[in-house]
C-alpha cells in the first residue's frame, strides 16, 4: 500500500482513490490508498506498492523519496483469506498528474493537516448492513475501516 504525499497550500496532501464498484469485492467503492495483492514479479512488498501504484493510477514511485514504512495491519473484518497490509510512504517533490483505471473510479488530494478536524463517527453500508465507525469525513468521501486506521497512524508522525 502506498502513501504519497505531495506539497500542497496547506501542508501535505496525500492520494487517496475511489475503488471502482465489482461485483463480489469486498472495498468495492470504498475510498482507500493505491496498492494491491504482491505478484511473483514483485522483488518485495515495496515493489509491489510501487507497481500497483502505477497501475492503479499512473503515478510512478519509482523516482519518489522513500520516506518510510508504517507497521503492518491487518484488516479488522474477516476476509476470504488472511491479508497482510504493510503501508510504505512517499515524499513527491510535487502532485503528479494521476488517472483512473478500472480499478479505481475516482481520486482525491486530502490535505493531512485538515484530517483531524474532520474525524467523526459515520454510518457506513457493509455486506451484513449499516455501522457506526470511526471516520474522515470530507465531502463525500467517508474514510473509514484500515485506510482511516493507516492515516490515523502517521498524523501523530507529521
Amino acid at each position: 500500500m502506498a502513501l504519497a504525499l505531495s506539497p500542497g497550500a496547506r501542508g501535505p496532501e496525500i492520494l487517496l482513490i475511489r475503488r471502482a464498484r465489482r461485483e463480489g469485492d469486498p472495498w468495492s467503492g470504498h475510498i482507500g490508498l493505491p496498492g494491491g495483492r504482491r505478484e511473483a514479479v514483485d522483488a518485495d512488498l515495496l515493489a509491489t506498492a510501487v507497481r500497483e501504484t502505477r497501475e492503479e493510477v499512473g503515478v510512478h514511485l519509482s523516482g519518489a523519496a522513500l520516506l518510510g514504512e508504517l507497521d503492518d495491519l491487518r484488516p479488522s473484518a474477516p476476509g476470504p483469506e488472511p491479508l497482510l497490509i504493510r503501508p510504505f510512504v512517499f515524499g513527491l517533490e510535487e502532485r503528479p498528474a494521476a488517472r483512473l483505471s478500472d480499478e479505481v473510479a475516482g481520486l482525491l488530494w486530502a490535505g493531512l493537516g485538515e484530517l483531524p478536524s474532520l474525524s467523526r463517527r459515520a454510518r457506513v453500508s457493509m455486506p451484513a448492513g449499516e455501522r457506526e465507525v470511526d471516520a474522515f469525513v470530507l465531502g463525500d468521501a467517508t474514510i473509514w475501516g484500515l485506510t482511516y486506521r493507516i492515516l490515523s497512524s502517521i498524523l501523530p508522525l507529521l
